[in-house]
């Protein structure tokens, strides 16, 4: 049996290289969780499409059951699920997620991804 929810959610994770599930939208984050990821992605200027859990019941318990990950924001690139908010904070600050958009061919400002390290280090 298909569940239409993992469905719509795999349809948008394969068809956007960058995709935050998230409560609330990019401009107007609804947690602090979900606000510090997207503050992230939007200082280093990564192009991506904000889902708002809050909007669709169905997502909001759907995404949980995809990624087999209990907490929103959930973050993905090209496809795989990359984290939460602790993983996307130890991943910008190491460097990885720099690594991570690079190898993937995504685009994103790196000097700005340096003065996210500078300022935290």
């Amino acid at each position: 049996m298909t569940n239409p929810s993992h469905d719509a959610i795999k349809q948008t994770v394969t068809s956007n290289d960058v995709v935050l599930f998230m409560k609330g939208t990019a401009m107007a984050p609804q947690c602090g969780f979900s606000s510090k990821v997207a503050g992230v992605l939007n200082y280093m200027g990564v192009p991506y499409k904000d889902v708002d859990v809050l909007a669709d019941e169905a997502v909001r318990q759907g995404i949980k059951e995809y990624s087999d990950w209990p907490t929103i924001p959930q973050l993905y690139v090209k496809g795989e699920f990359v984290g939460g908010c602790d993983i996307i904070t130890e991943m910008t600050l190491s460097g990885e997620l720099d690594a991570l958009l690079e190898k993937e061919g995504v685009t994103f400002n790196k000097e700005a991804a340096n003065k996210i390290r500078e300022v935290n280090g």
